[in-house]
């Protein structure tokens, strides 16, 4: 897999010049758009498409100091249609327009060109299930609420604080599915890994795993989660750190190692604290569905 990841990246290279389209990348890597774009994020720590952006204004960047042509020039290579979109695009990334770097040589940023392989340390297992579900919906409260990468998300905290032992009796007495008890779930993210930046705004709910039509308490609000199938991984550490390296883990350590890929839908997470609230421990399912048998003997073939 990461093999055919560097080939897209290799592809990217040699076309910096010329329209990329994501679709095309997804084919060299053998793998679905969707599960691409969240992969290279978790991976490279940024977003498929900003990648692109950002290499293509680092070479940009290096010849507009050189003074190969003239800015317009430049700016059509690189797929800019107008002088004015490309200074916006340009001063975004080196902090400078492109009309002062080539008068002044002004210093610019660079985005270094990635590759990604992988280090083996043989010091760690990831425990996880498949899990075949019949459609079900999501009952409780839900908010609107920030990304928030590590530590404590304090509108989530003050959010569940709001919810009164009333309201989660009511809940717990709904016919339950798995996985059981109070959940949270996070829906409605950005496809685009990439724009899952600190503060995009989720919609959060804590509630239950419920049958789906069930008739949902006055007051409350429901998500119906079509039939599919899950990943469950287990976790547990300290709170709230090792919940939020679950995430990352599962996409840089367990999509690249197993014949699955990511697919739209909601993410659950069922959370058990110690009772000094320090350490939890956690089941997180994410939709996947199997990697199709095509495109992991394309990418067989291209290793032979």
């Amino acid at each position: 897999m990461l093999e055919r990841l560097n080939e897209a990246l290799e592809y990217i290279e040699r076309n910096l010049d010329r329209p990329i389209e994501p679709a095309e990348l997804a084919r060299i890597a053998a793998t679905s758009e969707y599960h691409l774009r969240r992969l290279f994020s978790a991976l490279a720590g940024i977003g498929l498409s900003e990648y692109v952006r950002r290499r293509r204004l680092t070479v940009a960047g290096a010849e507009v100091l050189a003074g190969d042509g003239t800015l317009l020039d430049v700016a059509v290579r690189y797929g800019y249609g107008s002088g004015e979109a490309f200074a916006r695009a340009f001063r975004a990334v080196h902090g400078v327009g492109p009309g002062e770097a080539r008068r002044t040589g002004a210093v610019l940023s660079s985005q270094p060109r990635m590759s990604f392989r992988l280090v083996v340390e043989g010091n760690s297992s990831m425990r996880y299930r498949i899990v075949e579900k019949t459609g079900f919906t999501v009952a409780g409260k839900r908010a609107r609420v920030p990304l928030v990468h590590e530590g404590v998300n304090p509108e989530i905290a003050a959010f569940l604080r709001g919810i009164g032992k009333d309201t989660l009796r009511r809940l717990e007495a709904l016919p339950g599915r798995e996985p059981r008890g109070i959940v949270g779930v996070s829906d409605r993210l950005p496809a685009d890994p990439g724009e899952r930046v600190e503060g995009t705004e989720l919609d959060y709910y804590h509630g239950v795993v419920t049958d789906a039509g069930t008739d949902v308490p006055e007051g409350m609000d429901s998500l119906a989660v079509p039939a599919g199938m899950w990943a469950v991984f287990e976790s547990s550490g300290e709170f709230p750190r090792a919940l939020q390296s679950l995430w990352r883990d599962v996409f840089t350590q367990w999509f690249p190692s197993n014949p699955y890929r990511s697919r739209p839908g909601p993410e659950i997470l069922r959370t058990r604290l110690s009772e000094d609230g320090a350490t939890a421990e956690a089941e997180l399912w994410i939709p996947v569905e199997p990697e199709r048998a095509d495109r992991r003997e394309a990418a067989r073939g291209a290793e032979v």
